[in-house]
């Protein structure tokens, strides 16, 4: 019988998969504690990990136990200072309660211990963003600088160790063991067969010249034989791989902010915090998607991530200047046959009086034909205005790629964010 003995080093994460299986066990409670925390931290506070508490009677787990009845061996423990039949003395302390604590028993009222754990920063932002997607997400044409992915091309007798084809490169030895012994082993089969009918001959009519020559013979053959390589270099054979152009799944998303006077800092505050969220979900879930980041009022401006989240400078409100920025930098350098286009706004409604129309104007006859996803957030707690009722045709017009969600307070941040970016169905 043969025995496998493992000694390799355990793993730094060896437990991993239990805590995953765990994970995954509680996902309904651990989500309940991951909405809790995202609502009640700062914008700068989203990125760290979560402490969370399970009611210990959730994670009880069945057990078999012993039914009554029957018959059972019982083996208990003994101990040095009590025999069988012993009277213990009851324990100080006065009342009839018996403890020793301090402070003061209660009659009334029932608990559970909770089972509490950290979630790691990973963790978190996986519970955050989880089953949210970017919306209509496309494949592209192929651009100048092309996306490629490597794939099998047949084989190579060139490559690397790690592509070396196992099965080919021993079929290939194979053959040649068998194209190489060949002849040596005819050349045997003769040289024997000479050596066995000179043996059988008369030792009279024997030659033992010849018979001592045809074993050097047989022995040099042997040999040769032998020789001949179980595998060689030439034999060994690597899977080929050439790099393909794929179709460019490139996506762009402008997030563009009013800043205007009609904006309080708590509806900023909002504001950041839904564009914060947004910014670490396509941070971590899509490698290629660019983020322009446009603020407004009177007048628009692109800005960097800095100047987005933490500039001061406010104004008055011109809706439509934001939309035409946007209208130009797809022009100039999202073009939308190459590139997934995604907008997020986010304004407390507040607009000059006739522009509101100009805004309708312009995502319908120029924007939305181009975009993939028009998302638009409102944060006031007061009746909806003109450009609230100028989207809502927009809406109608484009009710797959335009959506509109009104934010009141802080609590409504994340549920509005998942419903904007939850996975749809696949039609």
């Amino acid at each position: 019988m043969s025995y496998f003995i493992d000694r390799r080093l355990n793993a730094r994460h060896k437990s991993e998969v239990n805590r995953q299986r765990f994970l995954d066990r509680y996902r309904t409670h651990i989500k309940r504690s991951v909405e809790e925390a995202v609502n009640r931290r700062s914008i700068t506070d989203m990125e760290r990990g979560e402490k969370v508490s399970i009611p210990s009677r959730d994670i009880s787990e069945p057990v078999f136990q012993h039914g009554q009845g029957g018959q059972r061996s019982i083996v208990s423990p003994g101990n040095k200072e009590f025999v069988e039949g012993d009277r213990l003395r009851r324990p100080g302390g006065g009342g009839g309660g018996g403890g020793a604590g301090e402070g003061n028993a209660s009659n009334q009222g029932e608990g559970t211990d909770e089972f509490a754990f950290s979630l790691t920063r990973e963790e978190f932002l996986d519970f955050v963003f989880d089953g949210l997607e970017l919306p209509h997400l496309e494949r592209k044409q192929l651009v100048d600088v092309e996306e490629v992915r490597p794939v099998r091309a047949g084989i190579s007798r060139e490559g690397v160790p790690a592509r070396m084809n196992i099965v080919r490169s021993m079929r290939e030895a194979q053959a040649r063991r068998i194209a190489m012994r060949a002849p040596i082993r005819r050349a045997l089969r003769e040289a024997m067969e000479a050596l066995e009918a000179e043996e059988r001959k008369d030792p009279v009519l024997r030659n033992p010249a010849r018979i001592a020559e045809l074993k050097t013979e047989i022995e040099r053959l042997e040999k040769r034989l032998e020789a001949v390589p179980f595998i060689d270099t030439y034999d060994l054979r690597y899977n080929n791989l050439i790099n393909q152009p794929q179709p460019s799944n490139k996506a762009v998303m402008f997030c563009v902010m009013d800043v205007s006077g009609s904006m309080t800092q708590s509806h900023k505050d909002i504001a950041k915090r839904f564009f914060l969220l947004l910014y670490l979900f396509l941070e971590r879930n899509y490698e290629k998607v660019e983020l322009v980041f446009v603020r407004h009022h009177t007048a628009a401006k692109e800005v960097d991530e800095e100047e987005f989240f933490y500039s001061r400078e406010t104004g008055g409100t011109i809706v439509s200047s934001a939309l035409s920025l946007v209208d130009e930098i797809i022009q100039d350098r999202y073009p939308a046959a190459q590139w997934n286009l995604y907008v997020a706004q986010a304004s407390d409604g507040d607009n000059w009086d006739d522009d509101s129309t100009t805004c309708r104007k312009l995502l319908a006859q120029s924007l939305m034909p181009r975009l993939q996803y028009y998302t638009y957030v409102e944060i006031t707690p007061h009746a909806h205005q003109a450009l609230w009722e100028e989207y809502e045709s927009v809406q109608a017009e484009f009710p797959e790629r335009f959506a509109m969600r009104q934010i009141v307070e802080a609590g409504d941040i994340y549920p509005v964010f998942r419903e904007l970016f939850r996975r749809r169905a696949k039609q």
